[in-house]
């Protein structure tokens, strides 16, 4: 039986315990992805379609290139999501007769209703991830991670101000 979380944490543990940040923020990603899938799946949940359903239980009505920001993913990966999602029926995109070029997506009743049930699968997610740390451990946690993508918002910031220097890539 394939455990590539538990690959993960191996990895972690023995191979590489000292690797960059980076890397072990990715793979937490990932097990937090997988683990969330596993849950998804039985109501037959994309993990892709999760991220646009919590933005619009949310934000219900944002055009597909707003869900496309939010969602930090390419237009036609947006677009593709819609489809599958209107075929599904949970959602209804809809071009207003003032604006031709803007398509909005509205949560039908059935998307709507999915967040009762998946929500609390996330919120699971989240308590099992947890088990056995202290809360002042994850407040901790919580508060460095959120100066480290503060740091990052920082410095792209001042790249997007900077002109691009011709270099070669390196790995992160």
């Amino acid at each position: 039986m394939a455990r590539p979380t538990h690959d993960i944490l191996r990895h972690w543990r023995e191979a590489v315990p000292n690797d960059r940040m980076a890397h072990l923020v990715r793979d937490t990603e990932r097990a937090f992805r997988r683990a969330l899938q596993i849950r998804l799946a039985p109501y037959g949940v994309p993990f892709g379609h999760w991220s646009f359903l919590r933005i619009l239980w949310e934000n219900d009505g944002l055009t597909q290139k707003e869900l496309s920001a939010r969602a930090g993913v390419m237009e036609p990966t947006t677009f593709a999501a819609m489809k599958a999602m209107e075929a599904l029926g949970y959602i209804h995109r809809q071009q207003l007769p003032t604006n031709r070029k803007n398509v909005y997506v509205y949560l039908t009743p059935e998307g709507r209703a999915l967040k009762d049930v998946l929500v609390p699968l996330a919120e699971e997610t989240n308590r099992i991830s947890s088990i056995g740390i202290a809360q002042a451990d994850m407040a901790l946690a919580r508060r460095v991670l959120l100066a480290m993508i503060g740091n990052l918002a920082q410095d792209e910031a001042g790249q997007a101000s900077e002109p691009e220097p011709r270099r070669k890539a390196r790995r992160c």
